[in-house]
């Protein structure tokens, strides 16, 4: 028997010729694991992934907060996970995954001119074509068509299925070259906009106890082609239906700050003024708080922040978010003072999941107020969206309005958004599919287990 320690706090994974078991929601646990298994590449990323000195430091509570701004190390690199393949075996380039840049350089390096490449690029993004194939690229030049077909594919993903909420929100899902499958949604709302909001992951490593994407575990990052198409797949098949669609969120699957390269890549591109055309202040990045690469993304990034906070403690934030561990509320807080002292006119969104009983007092209500002064910021209230094996109860509506007030009166501008799509898994929270590997459940501090559903 080989026995493998990983997370402290997590339980063992033993590897023995028995079945698989489940670890049970106290920790520390035992996941068995048939050896024989161990021969599939993806079991065996995963395993490498639980093992992986680097993401232990982002769970341990010795880590100190004050060299925290500058380990942004401790993540997985994708080398720890299984890769997409190559679409062909001539390698062809990827298209949507190029900036205007890239791609008029990969243009002249053909032997065409760039106006070809702008040509292109409409082709892509722009003239309500939104192009999926090469017989959609009208008048261009044939060798250059020819050229193009020879060399590249225009995009990344391969249509699965759409399912419609009784709200009207959409969840599209796509099927990548490896097979696997990820989530976007398109939230119709009122004054005739229309929010598209993207995955950057396939699952999510960050294991944040309410979100269902978390429990899936990181499968691997997506690349930028597969980012950003799909915005222009949800302006293909939705925007007769629901309109134009006119603001992004990465806040789909995934946490977008581990995949900051690809992020940013993509969110540069859906702001081109010759493609896309967002706005960069439409452009919604959203990250549980990975402090280096948030700094990274304000530095070089034009468009719209949003903080998932969820708690105004420590205690509270290292359970249902263990990020945490590493990046604690303090240094969070005050880097964002820091990087936003500077930034005229540009407020950070703070999303705020309520979880009865956990983090939806009137005292964290006040306490809110009191962590995010000298922050320019909104504050979004939002209400918990449960999922199959969900422990937390939505805070009622009633609670969460004088929760709202108190936030008010403390001068906070706050809203309050509630459940879109939850009847098709589409909200927020609710994106993924579990696999037999799931990530762990946190212990459960002693004073919230009576707030927790009974069956937990």
């Amino acid at each position: 028997m080989i026995r493998l320690w990983t997370m402290r706090r997590f339980g063992v994974i033993t590897v023995t010729n028995s079945a698989i078991i489940t670890p049970t929601a106290a920790f520390p646990g035992t996941l068995t694991l048939p050896s024989s298994t161990l021969r599939n590449h993806r079991l065996t990323n995963s395993i490498r992934f639980l093992q992986s000195p680097s993401l232990l430091s982002c769970f341990s509570s010795s880590s100190s907060s004050s060299s925290s701004s500058s380990s942004a190390a401790y993540l997985p690199s994708l080398d720890e996970f299984s890769q997409p393949k190559a679409r062909d075996d001539n390698q062809k380039v990827i298209l949507k995954g190029m900036t205007y840049g890239v791609l008029q350089e990969w243009v002249e390096s053909h032997g065409f001119r760039p106006g070809q490449a702008l040509m292109l690029w409409k082709r892509l993004y722009k003239d309500n074509i939104w192009a999926k194939d090469f017989d959609e690229l009208e008048g261009l030049n044939k060798d250059f068509k020819r050229m193009v077909s020879e060399h590249a594919e225009l995009g990344a993903l391969s249509f699965k299925d759409i399912r419609s909420a009784s709200d009207g929100t959409r969840k599209i899902l796509f099927t990548l070259d490896d097979g696997l499958v990820i989530e976007t949604v398109v939230i119709p709302c009122d004054r005739g906009r229309t929010t598209v909001c993207v995955s950057s992951q396939v699952g999510c490593a960050m294991n944040c106890q309410f979100c269902y994407t978390g429990r899936m575990g990181l499968k691997r990052n997506l690349t930028a082609a597969e980012i950003v198409e799909q915005a222009v797949y949800a302006r293909r098949l939705l925007s007769r239906e629901v309109g134009s669609i006119t603001n992004v969120v990465f806040m789909g699957m995934g946490e977008p700050f581990h995949n900051i390269e690809n992020v940013i890549k993509a969110a540069n591109i859906m702001v081109d003024e010759n493609g896309l055309h967002f706005s960069p202040r439409k452009v919604t990045v959203s990250t549980s708080g990975l402090v280096p690469q948030l700094k990274r993304f304000l530095r070089e990034s034009n468009c719209a922040l949003a903080v998932s906070l969820n708690a105004t403690t420590d205690e509270v934030r290292n359970w249902i978010m263990p990020i945490n561990r590493k990046y604690k509320l303090s240094l969070l807080l005050e880097t964002l003072r820091e990087e936003l002292s500077s930034r005229h006119k540009y407020k950070v969104l703070f999303e705020y999941v309520m979880l009865a009983g956990v983090n939806d007092s009137m005292d964290d209500a006040r306490r809110l107020v009191e962590l995010v002064q000298g922050i320019p910021c909104k504050i979004n209230l939002i209400q918990f969206n449960p999922h199959s094996g969900s422990q937390f109860i939505q805070t009622d509506e009633d609670k969460m309005i004088k929760f709202r007030n108190i936030l008010a009166e403390g001068g906070c501008t706050v809203l309050m958004r509630f459940s879109r799509g939850n009847d098709q898994m589409a909200a927020c929270g609710q994106l993924g599919m579990l696999g037999s590997v799931q990530a762990p459940v946190m212990r459960v501090p002693e004073q919230f287990r009576s707030s927790l559903r009974a069956s937990v």
